[in-house]
């Protein structure tokens, strides 16, 4: 398919076109010209030009994408959940590609990262300038690429989502659904971020750069509400039928317990769509009752 292109509008490049990069895409498609990479193209999501590339083959960036880019998102996901996986998705394709785009006026890179680069397991809060020991090698090698885009040759800001949920990611709830939750009472904080709103901020910060504002090196993205996550699983249960817990039930979360403050992406003037777990999980049980 030939490259369409719109005089005047920015020109922004999506690596990693999957599910959230999609909807970033297609976010920022109503007001640039965006380009959408990955190895298989047919998946970008219409609206958006495809780019049919590798960032595993340097010889593919330098003949598929498009020129003249003004603002580059990484989204990347791994394709395999060893270190490897994870350093080639974080580290070595983003490096591939900002060797690929040397010549480009690229205003921002922005680079999509996780909280999963705090440690923190005290039930303490978190900003963009706490501590980041990260124990497992995701999260070691998420660090890496933050550190790979903002020592690069362009203007640069990470966001750290903290855990993604939405209509197409309804892995918890289905969960507490089929009775696979029995949290600990007091369990572990948790923080999350509905996917409408990931989005939202990225497609906000990106704005915010092409304009000429000022951003910060660092964003958490987490909505304004981290709870214990018993205190989710029995809002659910008080929300939708459930099976009762199963002898093998899950008994605490995956990311520790810490309090994500985003009082600085809360201070550029985003505002939530989702505030709180309430909201956003409330509206998937109305839509799932509707159906």
């Amino acid at each position: 398919m030939a490259i369409t292109q719109t005089p005047g509008q920015p020109r922004i490049l999506v690596a990693g076109c999957g599910a959230l990069g999609g909807m970033i895409a297609r976010q920022l498609s109503t007001q640039a010209t965006v380009y959408g990479l990955r190895r298989n193209a047919n998946k970008v999501p219409a609206g958006v030009q495809p780019v049919a590339a590798d960032l595993l083959a340097p010889e593919q960036l330098n003949t598929q994408l498009p020129p003249a880019l003004d603002a580059i998102v990484y989204c990347l996901t791994p394709g395999r959940y060893d270190d490897e996986g994870y350093r080639q998705a974080y580290v070595t394709g983003l490096g591939n590609l900002l060797t690929a785009v040397s010549g480009h006026p690229v205003k921002r890179v922005v680079f999509i990262s996780s909280t999963s680069v705090y440690h923190q397991d005290d039930d303490s809060w978190v900003t963009e300038d706490s501590a980041t020991a990260p124990l497992r090698h995701s999260g070691q090698r998420i660090l890496e690429g933050e550190q790979t885009a903002l020592s690069g040759p362009f203007p640069a800001t990470v966001v750290r989502f903290s855990g993604i949920y939405g209509p197409s990611r309804r892995r918890f709830l289905s969960a507490v659904q089929r009775g696979e939750m029995n949290p600990a009472q007091p369990g572990p904080y948790s923080n999350r971020i509905h996917e409408a709103d990931a989005a939202a901020a990225v497609a906000h910060l990106l704005g915010m750069a092409l304009a000429g504002e000022s951003l910060a090196d660092h964003y958490i993205a987490s909505d304004c509400e981290p709870a214990r996550l018993d205190e989710v699983v029995t809002w659910v249960r008080t929300q939708v039928p459930c099976a009762p817990p199963q002898p093998d039930a899950r008994t605490a979360g995956r990311a520790g317990s810490k309090r994500c403050d985003n009082r600085r992406l809360l201070a550029t003037g985003f505002r939530f769509r989702y505030p709180d777990y309430r909201a956003g999980y409330g509206e998937m049980i109305e839509q799932e009752r509707g159906e």
